[in-house]
């Protein structure tokens, strides 16, 4: 499986074109975050000066000036943050994260090592971590990207062509551009949504969802239609 099934670099964020290889698969992105923060010339970024009293903002970290910060929160770097992004209040980077245009980090949501292309809307109580969210991906209140196995071993993946060892402790959610789930949803460790899948709300996703599809729970089964 390719990225470029389910995802798309943004013009937002072509300085980091050449470490997000379309051909690459999905999860290799989110190897690369790390690498693609320490290609920024940290030292030529001008740091902010209307910093709010209850802001933290660590070293290493990039917010374009269009951004609006919030009464309190706390984002530590190395974090890039891209044109015309929210940012509320609350919200907690605890760093590696870059984010594309015209995003929204909500309130008491938590973001680590994670991709978040344009138009991705996170905006109450999530937690992302170790994920790539493509452009236009929305979470529900209280969407979960669970990244730790409960026996810490290595994330498997499934996709289309069978399946596949990730070569990561820690992976979260690789979510298609478009594509949504509900409130209170929990996306497991190495889950994949294709563009425009939807996972319904308070339903525990594992796998791999085809794009344009939802997954809901009926009784105790998830099941699987076609939108």
């Amino acid at each position: 499986m390719k990225a470029a099934e389910l995802f798309d670099l943004p013009k937002s964020l072509e300085c980091f074109s050449s470490f997000f290889d379309p051909a690459a698969a999905p999860w290799e992105w989110v190897g690369q975050i790390e690498k693609a923060l320490g290609s920024v010339d940290w030292a030529a970024i001008e740091k902010r000066a209307d910093i709010p009293a209850g802001v933290f903002i660590g070293d290493k970290v990039f917010i374009h000036p269009s951004v609006k910060l919030p009464a309190f929160a706390s984002i530590e770097g190395p974090c890039w943050i891209g044109e015309g992004t929210q940012i509320r209040p609350g919200a907690y980077v605890r760093g590696n994260l870059i984010t594309g245009a015209n995003c929204v980090l909500g309130n008491s949501c938590e973001y680590k090592n994670s991709l978040l292309l344009d138009k991705v809307q996170t905006p109450h109580y999530n937690y992302v971590g170790d994920s790539v969210l493509g452009s236009g991906a929305h979470l529900g209140a209280g969407v979960i990207c669970a990244n730790l196995r409960l026996d810490q071993k290595e994330v498997p993946v499934q996709t289309p062509q069978g399946h596949a060892m990730s070569g990561r402790r820690k992976l979260g959610a690789l979510v298609g551009e478009g594509a949504e789930a509900g409130c209170n949803a929990v996306l497991q460790p190495g889950c994949i949504l294709g563009k425009r899948a939807v996972v319904h709300s308070s339903t525990s996703f594992n796998g791999y969802l085809e794009e344009n599809t939802m997954a809901f729970v009926k009784g105790r089964v998830t099941k699987i239609r076609r939108l």
